[in-house]
């Protein structure tokens, strides 16, 4: 009996720890399938060349490296896409917009416009005579004049000699009456008035210094002489513009012109008085269509009385077509375009509720005041960023995204990638979009001013290896100084537009380091810096090799470049520590 209870005993213990090894090879099992279908979504890509999206790990097509998992794909996001911090949105003040059309409601059209002088009730104000400016009565640009008003005094010799020949006439009017009309009519020519006259005539006197009047009441919009200045018959002296009326000149498509006609209702806004409106009723359509743009002009005139617009004031206008023709014309702003010379992006935010962004090349048609019209690449619905856009495209970069200066993607060589040398930079530049076909044209004293700037640039840059946070920030300051002294005007059109963004994003971050005395602050605005003025130089140029240099290690191992003057790599990241870590990665001619 003992004997079987034993081996009954033996049973149960066999069963239970045979229970203990196999009772949980369900979840394992499950577990073990589940790990499956993770692996089997993992994707693989090439470190050099991201582009390339396995779904098995593997050598790259392209240069023969081992594939690397694909580490965004937790996130969920695309190749191309990227994601900012919230942090990094409200410091860079990045905003979105939606794409809309200049299809307001219905069948009413939205117009871009300015404000203008009414050219009709404009005047010249002249001198009909020569002589010097005793004295000029009219301040400045922007006093109001009345009519018959005193706006100058003027020494003039011709005017002496002919009141003297009066004077003299007048005891001869008896004997040479035609003598003495035509010494009165020289004067009358010269708007002199009948009073004016009669009263030299009486005293027998003289007059040295004659008042020129305001012939109509208005806004001086342009001094022409100044007080002591010698001027001709005829010469201009002032423009007065009478803005109790002004015009409101409107861009219109050509493929719009067949939707409006004299007459039509018009509801003018605009940001000064965003909640006034204006009516009015077009008065003029251009019949002449600008070869440059590619649009006429439409005109509206508006009783301005109070003064609320005031010329140069942008404007829209509202404006329902005389036609069915629901033909859309997309449009975005300005501020939202990055412009290589060849290429035209826009960063697309596919989620209203995510900071996901990824590039989007467009092609664009004319430019009708602040807006660009969208010829393909964006629709309607879709959502771009229209403030930050730099700051958006430098994160791009930094991540390895496509970006403006970059349409096909890629973070840098990193790590033990480096020992492949030059010969691999030069291949990688060669592919790489931003070489000197990209260039902008524009002068050269452009290229020498924003040169002043690289060079301030170079001694931070310095400044940052030397770990002398107290320097940094003079040359910061310097750097701002000299970027003040860019003249925009010598730039047109697109290219004005461009810089105008790139100097923007250049002063935010030269600011931002000049604002600090932390070395490691002062080093993470310098890493924007470097991104906003290597596209500056990229874009214009300045007549000077400049070697862009990177290092992996940087930027909590995202890597971080800098511009150079020399070839020699010395880090200005991480000063001493990590003198020489980093290597070129390309050289702008």
């Amino acid at each position: 009996m003992k004997k079987y209870i034993i081996y009954i005993g033996i049973l149960a213990v066999g069963l239970l720890f045979g229970w203990f090894l196999f009772g949980g090879s369900s979840n394992t099992e499950t577990e073990h399938n589940h790990d499956a279908v993770t692996e089997t979504n993992q994707m693989w890509t090439c470190s050099m060349h991201p582009q390339i999206m396995q779904p098995e790990s593997g050598d790259c097509p392209i240069c023969g490296m081992n594939l690397i998992p694909v580490e965004s794909s937790s996130e969920g996001l695309l190749a191309d896409q990227f994601k900012l911090t919230k942090n990094a949105m409200a410091l860079a003040n990045i905003q979105t917009s939606v794409v809309g059309s200049d299809k307001t409601n219905d069948n009413a059209i939205k117009l871009s416009g300015k404000i203008v002088e009414n050219e009709e009730v404009n005047s010249v104000q002249v001198s009909y005579f020569s002589g010097r400016i005793e004295r000029l009565y009219v301040g400045f640009t922007g006093e109001k004049v009345s009519k018959g008003q005193l706006l100058a005094t003027i020494y003039s010799p011709e005017l002496y000699a002919a009141q003297q020949e009066l004077i003299t006439t007048v005891s001869l009017k008896e004997s040479q009456p035609a003598l003495y009309k035509a010494v009165r009519n020289k004067l009358k020519l010269w708007k002199l008035s009948k009073n004016q006259i009669n009263q030299i005539e009486k005293s027998g006197k003289v007059l040295e210094n004659f008042p020129v009047y305001a012939t109509l009441s208005g806004t001086v919009s342009e001094k022409l002489v100044a007080q002591g200045e010698t001027i001709k018959q005829g010469q201009s002296l002032l423009k007065i513009a009478n803005l109790n009326t002004v015009w409101a000149n409107f861009d219109v498509y050509e493929n719009q012109i067949n939707l409006f006609k004299k007459g039509q209702k018009v509801i003018i806004i605009t940001s000064a008085y965003p909640n006034k409106e204006f009516i009015a009723k077009v008065n003029f359509i251009d019949p002449i269509l600008d070869n440059k743009t590619r649009t006429i002009k439409l005109r509206v005139v508006l009783n301005n009385k109070e003064g609320f617009l005031k010329p140069g004031m942008f404007v829209e206008g509202k404006i329902n077509s005389t036609t069915s023709n629901k033909k859309q014309v997309v449009s975005v702003p300005s501020s939202a375009v990055l412009w290589t010379g060849k290429r035209s992006v826009v960063y697309v935010k596919e989620n209203p509720n995510l900071p996901v962004f990824e590039m989007r090349e467009i092609t664009l048609g004319n430019q009708i005041g602040d807006n660009y019209e969208v010829i393909s690449g964006l629709s309607n619905g879709e959502r771009i960023v229209t403030n930050g856009t730099f700051t958006v495209d430098a994160a791009a970069q930094l991540q390895g995204k496509k970006s403006m200066m970059n349409k096909v993607g890629g973070k840098v060589m990193t790590g033990h990638e480096g020992h492949l040398g030059m010969e691999k930079t030069a291949s990688i530049n060669n592919d790489n979009p931003t070489n000197i076909n990209e260039r902008l044209k524009v002068s050269t004293n452009f290229k020498n001013q924003l040169k002043e700037v690289f060079n301030d640039y170079i001694k931070l840059k310095d400044a940052l290896v030397k770990d002398d946070s107290n320097n940094v920030v003079l040359e910061s300051k310097k750097l701002l100084d000299n970027l003040s002294k860019v003249d925009m005007k010598l730039l047109t059109n697109k290219v004005h537009n461009h810089w105008m963004s790139l100097e923007k994003e250049i002063k935010v971050s030269t600011t931002s380091i000049s604002n600090t005395s932390k070395i490691k602050e002062q080093r993470n605005h310098f890493k924007h810096l470097s991104l906003h003025l290597t596209n500056a130089i990229e874009v214009f140029g300045i007549n000077e090799k400049v070697f862009h240099q990177f290092c992996p290690m940087a930027n909590n191992n995202k890597g971080a470049y800098w511009l150079s003057k020399e070839e020699k790599v010395i880090n200005p990241y991480y000063g001493n520590a990590m003198l020489t870590c980093g290597e070129v990665k390309q050289v702008i001619e």
